[in-house]
């Protein structure tokens, strides 16, 4: 399975039966399925061009998007392109919307029109100018009869277009920036727009006038009405009034009923906020799914969050794009889940099987290396702001319980105890390396976070700590560094960490150490392109395995320490044999650094990150590779054991069939000289030969190409070559797969095979002159 972007910014909607996504991701649109988490279509067209804009009609049938000028009409779900048109606008369309019966688009340029399109009859039914600049919010009135328009521009105003007369009816003006979204009550005749001066404007469209303005305190980028005749008192809502939901900067929802002011919901369904008005949590979409009483939002970090409306709980959280992907490990039980370090300060928990994501709020700056307990609950994080933090899981629910700061630069690598949940170690830029005791009940404190115990701290190197890694006895820490150097330290005496010997070979900086599982050998992997195998006894190098035209960047041990996993900066994952030092397998997935790699503790998948923004989970085949050759060798020999018995039992046309069902020219061979062995060979083989399928007969044409080219098997491809050619017509058989190319193949071996002959029977017609010729000079006679 794979984890890859699917979510650059722009546009989001959310299908009538609610359970796709369509998002805009550059040059294409990708479909994802709510319940799987799973890219299941993609939109592309050929140009690359990037894509302004898109609409899905109410039907959830055609989807039109914009570019270079261009209307396209989609059928989404075979990905075909049914028809396009151009646009008339002379400049990019910024918004587009359908109406209820999926008859009519709107379409808003950048060149200050709006125009009308009747999608079923394919023409132009409107053309409405008057907007100031960039038409970016085009919206039709959700009871179809009014035959109402609403849209929005540079001028901060909302224009109420008459559908039946082309006209402006009014201009709504209530506020001083953008306006953002626009949601309308159940009866129609209440709306509600929203704007990033920071208000929300409740309008009455009888009366034409506002309402209120109600003060947020953030930009808003979309408001929704909730749907009446529901329970939403868990969020504080006491009474039948209108209410609605808006989301904006400060990357909270809110709600609010008309009435009153608005009020925060409660902190503990979403993270802390930032005062900042770039906060790259802040929301920029808001959807309504009713059907399931859902609600969807989309952050400016890309994420898309599913919410339960009754309660505003968390239901599903999908990330659109994961930028670097820095590190990445197995977590939970039955590695049910994965944490990934990505380019951010924040780290990621997927479920693998829903895609769903928790984010983890904790580094301040970017985390750089992830390590994971045995048990699997428990794993530590260590990041640029020179912090070392400890998560746990449970019931899904990561938290953080643990944290220690003492290193004086970024922390760049860190190694869990092994044996059992008792101490970390991390390397750092400071050339340092710090053995951490954890404290002795984790779970003692709900929501504090305890101290982590120094335990040690070693100058370890000349240069960057690279990477550390601990013993699976707990009694050995291995570093690697930049200076082309890896060390061996005791962790067995207390205080200090005692140097037990350094392994020198690489020509660049080490990045990664790992520890055999089986044996008391060390692995290490080097920018100069080597991956090399080192004896703990006498710290000598035993193996170099040579085969990256880059860096390589992880080593791990695989099938119980037999093969070795390699990844590097080429973008190749590549597996060795230990034992032979061959490169068995070399897997090309990615296009950029491959920094993340970490196997399951079944010792059956692993999990790989690349720089190129892509996750992908690999699954250990070669047993059932094994188990299917096995099957296969099992049902040849039936095959051939049946293929006998025909032959025996004389049953041609069978054995003729099976035969070319094995994909045996040489089995095929037997057949046809076990026919022309019988009396009325020729009658039997023309009988047998045209009673097989088209595609046996495209075999056997295929076949009669490979026996003709031996002299021995000449005569009996020529004999059913005859078959074919006088039985089947020219056309059908120049219809056959490859018939042109076989045909010319057998052309000049036909003419090698007829020169032969010809030549062995002008020898045998002067053998049969000679022998008529000749007078026997026999004994002289005899008289009696």
């Amino acid at each position: 399975s794979k984890i890859e972007p699917f979510y650059k910014g722009g546009k989001v909607q959310v299908s009538k039966d609610e359970n796709y996504i369509f998002c805009t991701c550059g040059s294409r649109i990708n479909v994802l399925e709510i319940s799987t988490g799973k890219i299941v279509h993609s939109v592309e067209h050929d140009d690359q061009e990037d894509i302004t804009s898109f609409a899905l009609s109410s039907d959830d049938e055609v989807k039109l998007l914009h570019r270079a000028l261009l209307l396209k009409q989609w059928d989404w779900r075979q990905a075909q392109c049914t028809r396009s048109w151009r646009a008339i606008h002379t400049a990019p369309v910024a918004s587009m919307d359908f109406d209820s019966t999926s008859t009519l688009l709107a379409t808003g340029g950048c060149d200050g029109t709006i125009k009308i399109w009747d999608v079923v009859k394919q023409y132009c039914t409107h053309n409405l100018r008057g907007s100031s600049g960039v038409v970016h919010l085009v919206q039709f009135h959700p009871d179809i009869s009014r035959l109402k328009l609403f849209s929005s521009s540079m001028d901060c105003s909302i224009w109420m277009w008459d559908l039946s007369t082309s006209l402006c009816v009014c201009m709504l003006q209530s506020h001083y920036s953008a306006v953002t979204s626009l949601s309308f009550s159940p009866d129609g005749d209440t709306m509600i727009s929203s704007g990033r001066d920071k208000i929300c404007t409740v309008w009455d469209l009888k009366q034409q006038n506002a309402k209120r303005a109600i003060p947020v305190y953030e930009a808003v980028e979309g408001v929704i009405f909730l749907p009446e005749n529901q329970d939403f008192s868990q969020i504080g809502v006491k009474n039948p009034k209108l209410h609605f939901v808006t989301a904006g900067s400060k990357g909270s929802l809110l709600k609010s009923v008309v009435v009153y002011l608005c009020v925060s919901l409660s902190p503990m369904f979403f993270p802390p906020s930032s005062k900042k008005d770039d906060n790259p949590r802040s929301l920029t979409h808001l959807l309504l799914l009713p059907a399931s009483s859902r609600l969807a939002t989309v952050t400016a970090e890309h994420n898309i969050t599913l919410y339960q409306l009754a309660g505003l709980t968390t239901l599903q959280q999908f990330v659109g794009y994961n930028d670097e992907v820095l590190d990445v490990k197995f977590l939970g039980k039955d590695d049910s889940h994965i944490v990934v370090a990505t380019n951010s300060c924040q780290l990621k928990v997927f479920e693998l099987l829903t895609n769903s994501c928790q984010i983890l709020y904790g580094h301040t700056d970017t985390v750089l290396s992830l390590d994971v307990f045995r048990k699997g609950s428990l794993f530590a994080s260590c990041a640029k702001d020179r912090s070392v933090c400890v998560w746990q899981m449970d019931s899904g629910h990561v938290r953080c319980v643990a944290r220690g700061t003492s290193h004086t630069n970024a922390v760049g690598c860190i190694s869990c105890s092994r044996m059992k949940a008792s101490f970390v170690a991390s390397g750092s830029l400071d050339c340092t390396v710090k053995v951490w005791d954890l404290p002795a009940d984790l779970t003692a404190a709900e929501e504090s976070i305890q101290q982590l115990t120094l335990r040690t701290t070693e100058k370890a190197h000349d240069k960057d700590v690279n990477s550390v890694a601990v013993s699976p006895n707990d009694k050995l820490l291995a570093s690697a560094s930049q200076d082309r150097t890896a060390k061996l330290w005791s962790l067995a005496g207390e205080g200090n960490l005692g140097l037990l010997g350094v392994f020198r070979g690489h020509r660049r900086g080490v990045w990664t150490v790992c520890f055999s599982p089986v044996d008391q050998v060390l692995a290490t992997s080097s920018a100069d392109g080597t991956t090399k195998l080192w004896s703990l006894q006498d710290f000598s190098c035993l193996k170099t395995f040579e085969g990256h035209d880059a860096s390589v960047l992880k080593v791990i041990f695989v099938s119980r320490g037999t093969q070795l996993l390699t990844s590097g900066s080429d973008g190749l994952v590549k597996l060795w044999t230990i034992k032979t030092n061959e490169c068995v397998k070399t897997l090309d997935a990615h296009q950029d650094k491959v920094w993340g790699l970490h196997g399951n503790r079944r010792d059956n998948r692993m999990v790989t990150g690349s720089a190129d923004s892509n996750i992908t989970v690999w699954e250990d085949v070669t047993e059932m590779e094994v188990a299917e050759e096995q099957a296969k060798q099992e049902e040849q020999i039936l095959k051939q054991q049946e293929l006998s018995n025909l032959l025996q039992e004389k049953k041609y046309l069978k054995a003729l069939g099976l035969a070319i069902s094995l994909d045996q020219p040489h089995t095929v061979l037997t057949v046809i000289k076990a026919i022309r062995q019988t009396e009325d060979s020729s009658e039997l083989l023309e009988k047998t030969v045209l009673k097989l399928r088209v595609d046996q007969k495209e075999a056997l044409l295929r076949y009669c190409g490979v026996w003709n080219t031996n002299a021995k098997n000449c005569q009996d491809a020529q004999v059913v070559l005859q078959v074919l050619l006088t039985h089947v017509p020219p056309e059908e058989l120049l219809q056959y797969q490859g018939a042109r190319t076989h045909l010319e193949g057998l052309v000049p071996y036909t003419e090698r095979h007829m020169q032969r002959i010809g030549r062995l029977l002008q020898a045998s017609m002067f053998l049969n002159y000679m022998w008529q010729k000749m007078r026997v000079v026999g004994e002289p006679s005899r008289w009696d």
